[in-house]
């Protein structure tokens, strides 16, 4: 009973898209350059408030807080949502709100609460 429980537990899992770390890296790399090229288009194309630069300096921050992931099927997963996101901006099927709000987030002051904050700041 105790076999069958571990064998059940150690069974291979089969991964989404690549057999190996060198392949995965290799479908990053490849998604990180078709965003690269897109990023003038993007900007062009959506009127977007922010420069090229800024994007590229965006792109590369979003694919460096996953640098730490080694699985993977969770490589491949990132990878595909990451296609699909550019494929959303490539055939123009985004809005400029949704790029904006889901790659740029606008960070905004909290508002003070208290009389004196308020009345320090100039608010009511």
């Amino acid at each position: 009973m105790a076999a069958r429980q571990t064998a059940r537990i150690t069974r291979e899992v089969r991964p989404l898209l690549s057999l190996d770390n060198h392949e995965a890296r290799l479908r990053v790399l490849g998604l990180y350059r078709a965003w690269f090229r897109q990023i003038p288009y993007m900007v062009r194309q959506y009127s977007l408030i922010v420069d090229e630069d800024m994007a590229r300096a965006k792109l590369r921050q979003k694919f460096m807080e996953h640098a730490h992931v080694q699985d993977i099927r969770v490589i491949d997963m990132l990878v595909v949502k990451g296609q699909q996101d550019l494929k959303e901006v490539a055939e123009n099927w985004a809005m400029p709100t949704h790029i904006i709000s889901k790659f740029f987030k606008v960070t905004v002051d909290d508002r003070p609460k208290d009389f004196m904050s308020k009345f320090l700041s100039g608010q009511d």
